[in-house]
């Protein structure tokens, strides 16, 4: 495993990390999740990602519970969570869902604390951007986390650029802490903020990047080339808002392409679309999920499988997937 630096912060980050949505709490209790934190630190994985949101808070409680039996020392893992979308979903639930003013993120912060049983969480994000609150507001908030040693690094996920740079400037303007980090959805057919929208925040503003699915929620291991299959994500009833994509036609033609050049390589559809994200540069890690061992084993082969992606071999991808990424 090789790692690489957050951003522009000291801060170094296994190339590969391993995340709970969906899979914490829904599929994976805390004796299973004990076992894959086992595995993915003994394989130099030091990043584990998390959100208030995952599970209705209960994510964080396997994570915490899991860790706490494998008595890591603290300076050797870095966790995360994600504030935005609140636990009570109920009717107005005024100031406690789809806000990040400074009264939820005051609570939020230690809620999640609770949760996972430590004194202070490594990454924390806002999980989405809020129209409704001054980013002044949510900057002061995130920066006040950190100096009161709730948390160390802030930073957003699925904010545009333009969002990115308001904070960054207003916490550059106001001496705070200024946000690290984005967690973006990254993947063959998800690209184009990556690749194009947040060109210019890598040297501007050093903006590291933590993204998520990598597979595109599965739809790249050809799992759901044939349809939906019992026991996968998109057969989960809370995850229906998935199929579409994941049933898409034209996408499941160019996985079965795909396949074809994993097979080259000698690996499998899944190692190929992760060594796909980890070989950009700007990647600090990339989270992967996994709902048992043996997937965790499988996506861990990726990191073998960078080196061969030349560049005939990304042309090939690319040519692939022409048309298809968004």
């Amino acid at each position: 495993m090789q790692y690489r630096r957050l951003g522009r912060s000291g801060l170094q980050v296994s190339q590969l990390s391993l995340g709970s949505w969906v899979t914490y709490h829904n599929q994976v209790d805390t004796a299973a999740a004990r076992e894959m934190l086992a595995a993915a630190m003994d394989a130099g994985i030091n990043f584990f990602d998390n959100a208030e949101a995952y599970a209705g808070g209960n994510s964080e409680v396997v994570m915490g519970e899991a860790i706490k039996a494998l008595k890591w020392p603290r300076l050797n893992y870095i966790v995360s969570t994600k504030f935005y979308w609140g636990l009570d979903r109920e009717g107005h639930a005024t100031n406690r869902k789809d806000t990040l003013n400074r009264k939820y993120l005051m609570h939020a912060i230690d809620g999640s604390l609770s949760r996972m049983g430590l004194d202070f969480i490594d990454l924390v994000y806002c999980h989405r951007p809020d129209p409704h609150t001054p980013i002044e507001e949510t900057v002061w908030a995130m920066s006040d986390m950190i100096s009161r040693g709730k948390a160390l690094y802030w930073g957003t996920s699925e904010w545009s650029a333009a969002e990115i740079r308001a904070a960054w400037d207003i916490a550059d303007r106001q001496h705070l802490h200024k946000p690290v980090m984005e967690q973006p959805q990254y993947n063959l057919f998800h690209r184009k903020r990556v690749e194009e929208e947040y060109a210019r925040l890598y040297e501007d503003i050093g903006l590291g990047l933590t993204t998520w699915s990598p597979l595109s929620s599965g739809l790249l291991t050809g799992k759901y080339q044939d349809g939906v299959p019992e026991g996968s994500r998109g057969a989960l009833p809370s995850m229906g808002f998935l199929v579409k994509g994941l049933t898409d036609a034209a996408k499941n033609a160019a996985v079965g392409k795909l396949a074809g050049v994993a097979t080259e390589l000698g690996c499998t559809l899944a190692q190929l679309a992760i060594a796909w994200t980890v070989r950009n540069p700007r990647v600090s890690t990339v989270i992967t999920g996994a709902s048992r061992l043996s997937q965790l084993q499988d996506n861990l082969g990726a990191i073998a499988v960078v080196p061969q992606l030349n560049a005939e071999v990304l042309g090939r991808i690319d040519q692939i997937c022409a048309g298809l990424a968004s």
